[in-house]
């Protein structure tokens, strides 16, 4: 679809596709280690997202003690150290818990 702006024509390619190209670049500009290329690590599942103590927290409704007191009995998703004294959750597996819950 050519649209005219005073003497040039400019061809837009479709929004939905360039939306989609547009994430995938932004997706790799922001978290370049989950890029999609293999580097033989197809046995582990791709990490979406990284979730802190207080968004868990909101999505399980439980509170922060409960939280580390069942992650150490093994009844919730181990976190994950991202460095210092800074901890997160893998959002997929998050999501696999509260599913399981509402079986």
């Amino acid at each position: 679809m050519p649209i005219t702006v005073g003497s040039s024509a400019l061809a837009l390619s479709h929004p939905v596709q360039r939306e989609s190209t547009m994430a995938n670049e932004i997706e790799q500009l922001s978290m370049p280690f989950l890029a999609d290329s293999d580097h033989g690590c197809s046995q582990r599942p791709k990490i979406s997202r990284f979730l802190r103590l207080r968004e868990v927290l909101h999505r399980t409704g439980l509170g922060r003690s409960t939280v580390y007191r069942w992650m150490d009995e093994g009844r919730f998703p181990k976190s994950v150290r991202l460095g210092g004294r800074s901890v997160a959750w893998i959002e997929h597996e998050i999501d696999e818990w509260l599913q399981g819950r509402c079986r």
